[in-house]
């Protein structure tokens, strides 16, 4: 096998993606996995995989992801975000609208009329039962891939980087903290938000000269998109869309410069790391999807874009698998052109 590291994006209820393509990765057993970033939905799929991995193995962490995600689902749009509830009667009615015909999703525009800090809620965060049930024995155990989360600090906007002992539910609950929907989550005196704003993952902890050079980014958030957005709902998409993409744009960049670096000869090979990218991705699919989507985990989406995950991952390890250990196969150079 192949030793990689895996970079795991976030993006809510599209995270169902990222589950699809481990469960083939998993089941094809080629490649090896030495560490893991995530940032919200890929840190609750890189913890549940983590814990599988230690405690049983592919096998293991294929039911842990399953479980993960059938649980996500029992959560539902509505109760997705829980506290806004009394604002919007018959919910019921608007969940089937926004599932039939509606150019957008009742649970986006409510955060944005509404906060988690609105006087007189009864907030709650739904994701908090749903982590806790992982077991974190396994989840900061030696055994298996090392796991990084990332987190972003509220007051200075730096990302936290959670690895070892630190990787609590909480730490879990600050990486996928979206603040339009949930209050912040403090950890020693600190509030965090959503790790997506710093990193998205932070590709940077898989630097470590102990870890392979090879890592595979499961995409979640386009890169791309052809048509300039008009309508304030493709405005917003794009925005999230860029936003999320932004630091790992960054990160991806500065591969590329290294690279360039050690291929002129302007730095020895072995002084820095010469980071193989790798990147398995379906931005037809997620160009059809609205950035309003992440917060419906409904199991009609979870289970499309599951299936999708694993066709995404077949492709990648029909082209690419060979490639892994030996080559990058992101054109980095077009990327940035």
């Amino acid at each position: 096998m192949t030793k990689v590291s895996l970079a795991l994006q976030g993006g809510g209820a599209h995270g169902a993606f990222t589950w699809g393509v481990l469960d083939r990765l998993l089941e094809d057993g080629r490649l090896e996995i030495a560490a893991i970033s995530g940032t919200s939905a890929g840190a609750l799929n890189g913890a549940a995989l983590k814990a599988g991995l230690a405690s049983g193995g592919p096998e293991a962490a294929r039911g842990l992801l399953r479980a993960l995600w059938e649980e996500i689902a029992d959560i539902g749009d509505f109760r997705m975000v829980p506290w806004f509830q009394p604002f919007l009667p018959g919910l019921r009615f608007w969940q089937q609208a926004s599932e039939s015909f509606l150019p957008f999703s009742p649970a986006g525009v409510a955060t944005q009329l509404w906060s988690p800090y609105t006087p007189g809620i009864a907030y709650r965060n739904p994701l908090e039962p749903v982590i806790g049930r992982l077991d974190f024995a396994r989840v900061r155990a030696k055994a298996g891939p090392a796991l990084f989360v990332g987190a972003t600090n509220v007051r200075t906007g730096k990302v936290r980087i959670f690895h070892g002992e630190e990787l609590t539910p909480q730490a879990l609950m600050a990486s996928a903290c979206l603040p339009t929907a949930f209050r912040a989550v403090e950890i020693d005196g600190e509030a965090y938000w959503d790790g997506g704003y710093t990193g998205n993952p932070s590709l940077w902890p898989l630097y470590d000269r102990g870890l392979p050079d090879d890592i595979v980014i499961v995409q979640v958030n386009p890169l791309r998109r052809e048509e300039v957005p008009e309508t304030p709902l493709e405005i917003q998409n794009r925005i999230n869309e860029i936003s999320f993409n932004a630091s790992l744009m960054g990160e991806l960049r500065a591969i590329a410069f290294v690279r360039r670096l050690i291929e002129d000869g302007r730095i020895e090979k072995g002084q820095m790391k010469d980071v193989r990218a790798h990147m398995i991705a379906d931005d037809v699919l997620m160009n059809d999807l609205s950035a309003g989507s992440k917060l419906e985990p409904s199991g009609n989406l979870i289970r499309r874009l599951h299936a999708a995950g694993r066709t995404a991952a077949e492709g990648f390890l029909a082209a690419c698998a060979e490639d892994v250990g030996r080559a990058t196969t992101v054109d980095l150079p077009a990327l940035f052109g």
